[in-house]
């Protein structure tokens, strides 16, 4: 098991904190969210692979985000009614956060230190641009990160990517491994 990730602790929406040992043996997709983004309608398929997977093993952990052209705006509550409402989402939706910049919650510093930027094409250059991100950081809504059951970033997944043909399908090879 992975100490170093486990031992990490992040806010409930109700604002008390837990530690992802809670999550000790799961695959885990950590995606940064967004209510009012074009790649909102990721929900839905977010939502059909956590009822897929999820008696497997499998968490989806959803960080709302407004750092991106202040598209999660609203509170932790309004952003929770309107996912449930509109996607019928879930899975465990966090606190909003900060992963840009020098107010980066820990869990962002050390998923991208793990799982670095390997993006590439006109899209993911104009999202950096857009969001003044740097080096590893997340460019935008619904980047995903892949943890194994041992707590290990194995894969990450730029918002491009498709859900499909390429989080579902690895996300499917980790579950069933």
């Amino acid at each position: 098991m992975n100490k170093e990730f486990y031992d990490i602790k992040v806010l409930k929406q109700d604002g008390s904190l837990v530690d992802l040992h809670e999550y000790e043996g799961k695959v885990l997709l950590i995606v940064n969210t967004a209510t009012g983004c074009g790649y909102t309608p990721h929900y839905e398929g977010l939502q059909a692979m956590y009822d897929e997977f999820k008696d497997k093993g499998f968490e989806i952990l959803d960080f709302p985000c407004n750092q991106f052209k202040d598209q999660a705006p609203g509170t932790d509550a309004e952003i929770n009614q309107f996912c449930s409402l509109k996607y019928h989402t879930t899975f465990p939706r966090y606190k909003k956060v900060e992963i840009i910049g020098e107010n980066k919650i820990e869990l962002y510093k050390y998923l991208e230190s793990k799982a670095p930027f390997k993006g590439k094409g006109l899209t993911i250059s104009m999202l950096k641009k857009l969001s003044g991100a740097k080096d590893n950081e997340v460019r935008w809504n619904f980047t995903k990160f892949l943890v194994d059951r041992e707590g290990n970033v194995i894969d990450r997944f730029e918002p491009t990517d498709d859900m499909n043909k390429k989080v579902l399908k690895r996300v499917k090879e980790v579950v069933e491994k």
